[in-house]
């Protein structure tokens, strides 16, 4: 994941010209988005500190994992003058207005359908465990708490025994909340040529950091990019130390995955179809052990992808009728098979319980476009930035429901 060294926020303060533009205006992205109304005046969109409920297309409102609707901040029109002259925040006279609103909808659309092009993982992440509806930022890091299992049953016949009273253990961690962006830029003087004449600017380079970003968020998640450490695992907040270094990990990385490493590979000799069955039920089975009962999404690399779409029974199977991979989809607790683009490592499958006590796709900040000048004006940089984790939660004992398997 690439977070420049130059441009972040420590303690309220922003660092590096876009950390501290972020700071001149209140970490309000808004800000830097200004545009053109239907009447001709500067205007942007501001975070009025509240939140609501947010409506989909089918008319139901966005929930979380326990069905409850997810707040989100609430925005309004401000005048730029108005916050110029009665507000104080005279940076924005600098942030020069070079979008129309629909110019910006035209622009947020393009990134917006690049960042979810290629995000299997993420997505799926994202619709069936995610946590968000909060200000990340301004949270440096994401902070959560294991706790042990204590106590024990008393059996006998008088209710009378003194039962054990154990206190639990609780155990600090901590979830890094770095930004994932990218950035281009457009001459001042291509910007007015389109404001004079009405043509469309070239949206090419939008696309481009679009993806770029979204092919980092998913790659943070499956593990194939090493997510940023920060500080380790003493560096806990008032005094507590954290179980371990506050990392972003994913699923191929993360410390406390199980893993199998004697998965047959469908070039081996004498290899068939029932033989990735049975390995992967001996994978069911350790995850069962570990306390996790599923459901299980199983994703695999590029190379399954031709021995799972043949026909079970030219793989060895005894049903002309099914796919190795509908097969594997029969199996009690796995939902679903999938491949993910990004995942490259050879014949490897990874098992997922698709929970929020094993998983979750944070999400501190949707993904935004922001503007600034620089050169005197001459430049009007863009960056397309988030704020989009994955937060992965074993238990007290460092037990997760995630399997990662490669062949021997």
């Amino acid at each position: 994941m690439y977070v420049s060294p130059q441009d972040y926020v420590m303690n309220g303060k922003g660092h590096g010209e876009v950390g501290g533009m972020l700071a001149d205006v209140q970490f309000d992205t808004g800000l830097l988005r200004p545009f053109f109304d239907d009447k001709g005046r500067s205007c942007v969109m501001t975070n009025t500190g509240n939140k609501s409920p947010r409506k989909k297309a089918d008319g139901g409102f966005v929930v979380n994992h326990d069905g409850i609707p997810v707040q989100f901040p609430v925005y309004q029109k401000r005048l730029v003058p108005d916050l110029v002259m009665n507000h104080g925040m005279t940076k924005l006279v600098s942030n020069a207005t070079v979008l129309t609103k629909e110019q910006w909808i035209i622009l947020s659309n393009i990134v917006r359908l690049e960042f979810r092009k290629r995000l299997r993982a993420w997505s799926d992440l994202m619709s069936q465990s995610s946590f968000g509806g909060f200000d990340g930022m301004s949270t440096m890091v994401l902070e959560y708490q294991t706790m042990s299992d204590p106590g024990a049953a008393v059996v006998d016949f008088d209710g009378m025994t003194e039962g054990q009273s154990d206190q639990p253990l609780f155990k600090l961690e901590g979830l890094p909340m770095p930004i994932t962006h990218s950035d281009f830029w457009f001459p001042e003087r291509m910007l007015a040529i389109s404001r004079k004449q009405g043509t469309p600017l070239n949206t090419r380079m939008a696309e481009a950091a679009g993806r770029r970003v979204a092919e980092t968020v998913e790659q943070t998640l499956i593990g194939s990019i090493v997510g940023p450490i920060l500080g380790n695992a003493a560096s806990g907040t008032a005094g507590l130390a954290y179980g371990r270094a506050a990392q972003v990990y994913g699923y191929t990385n993360h410390p406390a995955r199980s893993t199998k490493t004697d998965i047959t590979a469908p070039t081996a000799g004498g290899w068939a179809a029932d033989t990735l069955i049975d390995e992967l039920l001996v994978a069911r089975t350790t995850l069962y052990n570990n306390n996790f009962f599923g459901p299980f999404m199983i994703y695999h690399s590029t190379d399954w992808d031709q021995y799972l779409d043949d026909d079970y029974s030219l793989t060895g199977g005894n049903n002309p009728s099914q796919t190795l991979r509908q097969r594997i989809r029969a199996i009690d607790g796995f939902t679903d098979m999938r491949r993910l683009d990004f995942l490259s490592d050879t014949f490897t499958i990874l098992i997922i319980q698709m929970t929020s006590d094993v998983v979750q796709a944070v999400n501190g900040m949707d993904i935004n476009t922001v503007q600034w000048p620089s050169m005197g004006g001459m430049r009007t940089n863009f960056k397309v930035m988030t704020i989009q984790v994955p937060l992965i939660t074993p238990d007290y004992n460092d037990r997760c429901g995630i399997m990662h398997c490669t062949t021997a």
